[in-house]
């Protein structure tokens, strides 16, 4: 467990510190692990490539998912003693889920890592994430997924800007966290809590691995662990790119419909809602106003808490929440975005300013302009996601990924 000095081991203590974990305030360290590579099986779904290199030291299920030219280990020679490689062949290509879950039914360690083909596991990736089941009720952990260097621009641009990596800081894995998933790209689970859960969705073609993680999170404890870091291959062109921001999009609407509100644009207190909208339709003293009264309650409700430190937490939370509307106009909501546009110039203005000013204050906190010159592909990226949310949308009949979510409003019916 994090230090925090000595402290006695008792219920009520344990009580507490596993408080703290599960509200992301703690990350457990733990000494010892109580597995090893041998209680491993790595699972890879596969269609029209293997890997080029298999993980060494675990046991390992390929499973080709109808690849229009069947597959073919290329080594098995090279397998250690007492470690097996083994592939699978799916007759009709019924989508990585299935082929998941077809290697899964072979498993027989206690644990089981999904593993892309386009993903580089490289030394030492295991340790740190087996350490964490030391806890029995953690269930899931993963790594952190960074983009591989590459010689051109757009490599670097994906090193800078990938979707899969979730950053150098641990953290627990739940809906509306700082890290609410985490993809499949490499994940080491309890074989048991996969199958608890009846693993993969297969009527999923995207998105199925946030619903597992989301799933499993509903169940267990589920940890981000970025001490250990593997390598996702870049997209080799802007239009692949595209689609699979258009893909992660597209799936949105599934996840909603399995998950409500897990896909909220903007998370955030009413009032801050409330003080933003005032802002840009240009009522700006009454919005601070109301920024103003919920400072006032902060402090009330934080009484042992210096005034400062309050009125501090609560300028953070609403440009927090400025940040976050920013992102959703540029992101989900820009085609109504670009519709006031061409209504209003009040919201011409508005829209410009959720374009530049988080680059602007990027740049500032980064000391570089690196993010002003990222920013043209990273707004026609988040444009692709916002493109296939609303297919997802249109296909599934289900909003939830446009809707956002407000709380901290008035109770009522003496609720």
């Amino acid at each position: 467990m994090a230090e925090l000095g000595e402290q006695p081991d008792t219920a009520p203590v344990r009580q507490l510190l596993d408080r703290f974990v599960d509200a992301g305030a703690l990350h457990p360290e733990h000494e010892r692990a109580p597995f090893s590579a041998t209680d491993v099986t790595v699972v890879i779904p596969a269609y029209g490539q293997v890997p080029r290199e298999l993980p060494a030291g675990v046991d390992v299920i390929v499973v080709d998912d109808a690849s229009p030219s069947p597959l073919t280990l290329q080594h098995p020679q090279d397998v250690a003693p007492g470690l097996r490689q083994t592939l699978l062949r799916h007759d009709t290509n019924r989508g990585p889920a299935a082929a998941r879950n077809t290697g899964l039914a072979q498993v027989t360690t206690a644990l089981v890592a999904f593993v892309d083909t386009d993903v580089h596991l490289g030394d030492g990736w295991l340790e740190p994430l087996l350490a964490h089941f030391a806890d029995e009720r953690v269930a899931l952990v993963a790594p952190r997924v960074a983009s591989a260097n590459g010689a051109t621009w757009l490599a670097r641009y994906e090193v800078r800007h990938s979707p899969l990596d979730l950053g150098p800081e641990p953290a627990r894995i739940a809906p509306g966290t700082r890290v609410s998933y985490v993809p499949s790209a490499a994940l080491l689970c309890r074989t048991d809590a996969v199958r608890a859960i009846g693993g993969f969705d297969e009527g999923m073609r995207l998105g199925e691995d946030v619903d597992l993680v989301w799933r499993m999170a509903a169940a267990h404890r589920c940890r981000y662990e970025p001490s250990s870091v593997v390598h996702h291959e870049p997209r080799s062109t802007v239009t692949a790119l595209l689609q699979q921001r258009f893909g992660y999009g597209r799936s949105a609407s599934s996840l909603a419909r399995r998950h409500p509100n897990a896909l909220a644009p903007v998370r955030m207190s009413g009032w801050s809602a409330l003080s933003w909208l005032l802002i840009v339709t240009r009522h700006p003293l009454v919005g601070i106003g109301v920024a103003g009264g919920t400072t006032v309650a902060l402090q009330r409700k934080l009484s042992d808490v210096p005034g400062a430190e309050s009125a501090r937490l609560a300028a953070l939370g609403h440009l927090a929440a400025g940040r976050q509307f920013a992102n959703a106009t540029t992101r989900v909501w820009w085609p109504l975005a670009l519709i006031a546009v061409a209504l209003s110039r009040r919201a011409r203005w508005t829209v410009i300013a959720a374009l530049v000013a988080p680059v602007l204050i990027d740049s500032a906190r980064s000391r570089t302009l690196r993010p002003v010159v990222d920013a043209p592909l990273a707004a026609v990226e988040q444009m692709a996601y916002g493109a296939g949310v609303w297919a997802g949308v249109v296909a599934e009949r289900e909003l939830g990924p446009l809707r956002p979510d407000f709380t901290n409003w008035p109770p009522r019916n003496g609720e």
